[in-house]
């Protein structure tokens, strides 16, 4: 693998870290936080193949540690935990048997430092660090880390050394209130991984064209890329265009009607409910009663 870019060097001594928890996202930020020269001590993981091969592409050789052995090794002075959501209480219950404490962060966009209240009570500073980044692969996660806004929250301690990451990476933090993580989650996920669901009906509707799934999604892209340009620039009410954005009746009617001839029940479900709100966000640019009758036909297809 060829060695990543270094970011440049900040002044001031950067705390020592171990991540727990290798999947994509946590391997990414071990290779981007090493790139950053962050030191890191230790890196957790349930399987140890992994733990070599994340360690593989770093500068420095830590302590690699399986879950069971927490005890055994330095976890420096912030750990950062990246496993699934469903499991960091584990590893929080995990870390309370341990003597030491420090700063610890987990990258959960929808939960809160609140699952980190024993540990809290224990004096540890606790918080959570998420990025907004789709992170498919860890190597080329990495660059996505270093492109993304990422949320912040937590203690004072905890949120201001989160900030200090988020800055060494060359990214950019942003903080909003504990309790409204989970909306805060649930719009990523509207905006990314709904984004890629929307586009997998959308390659499917152009296989009942006759086109190969590869091929759909080569044509389709640059259109993605396109809308992704214009939202760039505009807000979503201005950058919005085609049918409804024009309020084209007639279109809307052959649409929903060679959907249901077609059998494309799903892609019909989901054209019937983003087409509404695509009329609200053209409200200023479809004549009221043009947009009525759509809507009309919409919500009657619907029965």
């Amino acid at each position: 693998m060829a060695k990543t870019k270094k970011t440049k060097r900040n002044t001031g001594k950067k705390p020592t870290v171990s991540v727990i928890g290798l999947g994509r996202l946590g391997t990414a930020l071990a290779i981007a936080l090493d790139s950053a020269r962050y030191e890191i001590v230790s890196l957790v993981g349930r399987n140890r193949r992994k733990l070599r091969t994340t360690v593989n592409n770093l500068d420095v050789k830590p302590m690699l540690l399986v879950a069971k052995e927490l005890d055994k090794g330095s976890l420096g002075d912030l750990v950062i935990v990246a496993v699934p959501d469903d499991q960091i209480l584990e590893v929080a219950s995990n870390l309370a048997r341990l003597r030491n404490t420090s700063t610890i962060l987990h990258t959960s966009g929808a939960l809160s430092s609140e699952v980190f209240a024993a540990l809290a009570e224990n004096g540890w500073h606790t918080g959570s660090i998420h990025p907004l980044a789709s992170v498919s692969d860890p190597k080329a996660g990495v660059d996505a880390l270093r492109n993304a806004y990422w949320c912040v929250e937590g203690d004072s301690v905890a949120t201001r050394l989160a900030r200090r990451l988020v800055q060494d990476l060359g990214a950019r933090a942003f903080s909003i209130d504990a309790k409204y993580k989970p909306v805060y989650h649930a719009a990523a996920v509207m905006s990314s991984g709904n984004v890629v669901a929307v586009f997998d009906v959308a390659l499917a509707m152009l296989n009942r064209c006759g086109l190969s799934r590869r091929e759909a999604q080569r044509i389709l892209l640059p259109l993605l890329e396109s809308t992704a340009l214009n939202l760039a620039r505009s807000d979503p009410k201005d950058a919005i265009t085609g049918t409804f954005a024009r309020g084209d009746l007639e279109t809307v009617k052959l649409h929903l009607a060679s959907l249901q001839k077609n059998d494309l029940e799903e892609a019909l479900r989901l054209y019937r409910i983003l087409g509404e709100h695509a009329l609200l966000l053209a409200h200023d640019r479809v004549p009221q009663d043009v947009a009525e009758e759509i809507r009309r036909r919409l919500r009657d297809d619907r029965r």
